[in-house]
């Protein structure tokens, strides 16, 4: 009988009004009060959530009368409401968004199953790749993926691929776009269709992330190096506009190298025709802001590259490969230098 006592007194607590929802409660019953009413009714009943915890009995009573004096203070009636309106908002929209990402899923799910086929029907040159050397295959795997995506979603083309030598040196000299992915699906060619890598001379950021430059066959760029590695007989890649050009060069493909000739004078020193290269509406594809002069400001203040880039849309590459500029001794770097750079933007 205690304990019945006992519920029947924290029920009847249970009724009363929590401080500052007063108003709202008596909105909904059409008695809206004064907010002095709102205040004095807030006091009372603050005072009898303190009563409360002095008259309990046992400690049931007294967990309940703690929840109800925290939900109070916390004000969780407002958290209620708000929860209500959201889970409405998302039961209006949740069928929106279904509709919309459906069929981005879909396309998804299109573009990995064209994917797939298109390194399904390399699989001999891949198993025959992997049984000679993992390495080997490992590459070959990677070039047929970006092969893959070049040719869904930008229908990548190459023209004149046969004026790179199956054997010995080149240095292959190219525009450089906001990102160079352009670049990336001419290597991808160059494994898969010359069964060669082409070795490339990067920024230093990239030689930050781990293993890069040796699984990407990217070296720092010292003249030294660069002549080594023809003298070698591998296939060198550099942009001699490089982050500036990346940067600040827009849809016009303004050419950013300034007075650089030291890719001049590595083929000359190396004794290796020069390989022009651009790609068409590489511009399209990738955009920088880099045009804004605040980006401008801070690159050349504190060469750092902060220009935002933005793009990834699928319109069409294609890649033109220039005629050889043969190695002629009775030239300079300089002229070597602005014979190349006519043949690359036209």
């Amino acid at each position: 009988m205690r304990k019945d006592a006992t519920f029947s007194r924290i029920l009847r607590r249970d009724t009363r009004p929590l401080p500052g929802f007063c108003c709202l409660r008596q909105e909904k019953e059409n008695i809206c009060t004064t907010s002095g009413s709102c205040s004095r009714s807030a006091e009372m009943s603050s005072s009898q959530n303190q009563s409360c915890v002095w008259e309990s009995e046992d400690t049931l009573s007294l967990l309940l009368c703690l929840f109800r004096s925290l939900e109070s203070w916390a004000g969780l009636g407002q958290l209620e409401d708000y929860l209500s309106v959201l889970e409405y908002i998302l039961w209006v929209f949740t069928p929106l968004a279904v509709v919309f990402i459906l069929p981005f899923l879909i396309v998804i799910l299109l573009y990995l199953s064209i994917l797939f086929l298109h390194v399904y029907k390399r699989k001999n040159q891949l198993r025959e790749a992997y049984s000679n050397n993992l390495w080997d295959g490992a590459r070959k795997t990677l070039a047929t993926l970006w092969d893959g995506h070049g040719a869904i979603w930008h229908g990548y083309e190459i023209h004149g691929m046969e004026k790179v030598p199956d054997q010995g040196p080149a240095l292959i000299v190219y525009y450089h776009g906001a990102i160079p992915i352009d670049y990336y699906y001419f290597l991808a060619n160059v494994i898969l269709q010359k069964g060669r890598t082409c070795h490339s001379v990067a920024d230093h950021f990239l030689f930050k992330i781990p293993a890069a430059a040796g699984v990407f066959s990217v070296i720092h760029g010292p003249q030294e190096e660069c002549v080594r590695a023809l003298r070698s007989g591998h296939l060198l890649g550099i942009s001699p506009g490089g982050v500036r050009e990346a940067l600040f060069s827009d849809e016009t493909y303004h050419l950013h190298w300034g007075k650089r000739r030291g890719f001049a004078q590595v083929a000359l020193d190396a004794q290796v025709p020069i390989i022009p290269m651009f790609t068409q509406n590489v511009r399209e594809g990738f955009r920088s802001l880099g045009t804004l002069r605040f980006y401008r400001w801070l690159y050349e203040r504190f060469r750092f590259p902060a220009a935002p880039v933005y793009g990834g849309f699928p319109v069409k590459f294609r890649t033109f490969l220039g005629d050889p500029i043969p190695y002629d001794p009775n030239i300079n770097a300089a002229q070597l230098a602005e014979k190349v750079q006519k043949s690359v933007q036209a």
